[in-house]
């Protein structure tokens, strides 16, 4: 399931409220109650009651609540595993003033002085 849908149920979940939700998230409240509805039907059930007063999550919303939560900290731990070292392709000279060789362009040739 796409990360963004995840993180989109999680806000409105802990929010209980799907507007302060998509401020939250700095969205429009029609996104966030479609990116919910694909999330329901991607499941095949209900994950707020919409028959209640205020906003509800059921029982299966709940469940899947810790599970989503689980997915974003596994996503979130594995993306800061992959992350490159610092440090980029230019490389430190080893003659005086001249620029850093950088990986990919051509090497600076010796200009000879015309006579």
């Amino acid at each position: 399931m796409d990360s963004t849908l995840l993180r989109h149920f999680e806000a409105a979940a802990e929010e209980l409220h799907f507007a302060h939700a998509a401020k939250r998230l700095g969205i429009p409240r029609s996104s966030l109650l479609l990116s919910i509805r694909a999330i329901e039907d991607e499941l095949g059930y209900d994950l707020f009651d919409r028959t209640a007063q205020s906003t509800v999550l059921t029982a299966e919303g709940e469940a899947f609540l810790v599970d989503a939560q689980r997915q974003l900290k596994a996503m979130a731990a594995s993306s800061r595993a992959n992350v490159a070292a610092p440090g980029g392709k230019a490389k430190a000279s080893k003659g005086k003033g001249r620029a850093p060789a950088v990986k990919g362009e051509r090497k600076p040739g010796k200009r000879r002085q015309s006579r």
